[in-house]
């Protein structure tokens, strides 16, 4: 029987009026440790643009959450992440785990943990000072020597009205928090890969290295996503 024997007859099956389900990436597939997974696909390394999906593992079967929407990168392009430059404004591949949120909007309701910033939150990452790279901050401090290795979260615009934490070169130590409230790591971070990877709020531009998406696709993410099913998130390039 031919291929479009075997279509035709495939498609015959199918009730009326259902509609076939989206194949799942074999990098989803392939996944382990993880029941959710947002997949961000470029299709150049030079790309500053891409695509994402969010799946779900229910029983042996992957389900499509949120179908294909548009996203923004780095304006350098991608990376491999153990390869990625601080400054250069590449998105890192690579599977990361999404292990926190933030945002200048009150939580959606959702269940990861989530911090509503104020004035005096930051996130640093000052190849200067290793103990407090690429860590988030709340301490009341003007941050003014960490020059523009340091992002003041509560006035970032609406990029960060919600935004998620990506496993990207965080320290692997303890953070301990010090008399002047600046939280230190005693196992820092790798100072030349960079910081601040999050999937964000798009403000229409390209970003310093970040996954941006529409707000609507932020908030249900939020919504969706359960620490408990370890979610996670493929970048990757598909040419």
């Amino acid at each position: 029987m031919s291929t479009i024997a075997i279509f035709i007859l495939t498609a015959t099956l199918l009730p009326t009026g259902a509609k076939a389900q989206p194949a799942i990436p074999r990098s989803v597939l392939d996944s382990q440790g993880s029941e959710q997974v947002v997949l961000v696909q470029a299709p150049r390394w030079s790309s500053t643009e891409s695509t994402l999906r969010a799946f779900e593992k229910r029983g042996k079967n992957w389900v499509e959450i949120i179908p294909t929407v548009q996203a923004k990168l780095g304006y350098g392009g991608l990376v491999p992440g153990n390869k990625r430059i601080q400054g250069t404004g590449k998105t890192p591949t690579g599977t990361y785990s999404l292990v926190s949120a933030f945002g200048t909007k009150r939580n959606p309701n959702g269940k990861i943990p989530y911090t509503k910033v104020s004035e005096y939150d930051a996130w640093t990452y000052n190849p200067k000072v290793p103990s407090t790279y690429n860590i988030f901050q709340t301490a009341k401090k003007s941050w003014n020597g960490y020059g523009n290795f340091v992002e003041r979260l509560n006035y970032f615009g609406v990029q960060y009205n919600y935004s998620l934490v990506l496993d990207f070169n965080l320290p692997a130590g303890k953070i301990s928090t010090g008399a002047n409230g600046i939280h230190r790591t005693n196992k820092p971070a790798n100072t030349q890969l960079g910081g601040g990877i999050f999937l964000h709020v798009t403000n229409g531009k390209e970003t310093a290295g970040c996954i941006a998406v529409k707000q609507s696709v932020m908030k249900d993410l939020l919504q969706w996503l359960d620490p408990a099913l370890n979610p996670s998130i493929i970048i990757e390039v598909t040419s």
